[in-house]
């Protein structure tokens, strides 16, 4: 018997998915990477992951086993376009398509659900393998009159501004 093709979901975030997410984060550069210090310091625990829940938090299931996570916000009061954040898959399993499925339900769902007409992401410079994959989903790069820098661990990274019109 030929094992079902696996289904991905997206289910609401809850509070217990924070120990396996944040177990995905190697190392301190992978933390900014994925964080930019919005939610604090490296290393955060999982009360100070938890104000996730005040976002649109989805985490994404495959055959009830969690693969991934994502938020959805708005930067204004409008919902025509929304902003994902904190995208994040499962290190065992990158590479295989989870990060890019997720995020093309994700972005139905703002279609479908919200009405939104917009998505937008920021995804520094050096997180190559993320870039990649917001483009093969067909986000656009955004021209920018100014870079946003963050200065993270004595570097400034570069941030770089996606959008993709739904």
């Amino acid at each position: 018997m030929k094992k079902e093709a696996s289904m991905l979901r997206l289910r609401p975030y809850n509070k217990n998915d924070a120990e396996i997410i944040m177990s995905w984060i190697k190392g301190e550069n992978a933390f900014y990477k994925w964080t930019a210090g919005v939610l604090g310091e490296y290393p955060i625990s999982a009360e100070q992951f938890n104000t996730v829940s005040n976002l649109m938090a989805f985490t994404a299931i495959d055959d009830n086993e969690i693969v991934g996570f994502f938020t959805m916000r708005r930067p204004n009061e409008f919902y025509e376009e929304l902003r994902f954040g904190f995208v994040i898959v499962d290190s065992k399993k990158r590479g295989q398509g989870y990060g890019k499925n997720m995020l093309k339900l994700g972005l139905k769902y703002a279609k479908e659900i919200f009405g939104a007409n917009k998505v937008s992401l920021g995804v520094f410079e050096n997180n190559e393998s993320a870039y990649y994959c917001y483009k093969a989903i067909g986000f656009e790069d955004v021209s920018q009159d100014e870079i946003e820098k963050y200065t993270v661990m004595g570097e400034e990274w570069n941030c770089l501004e996606l959008e993709i019109n739904l």
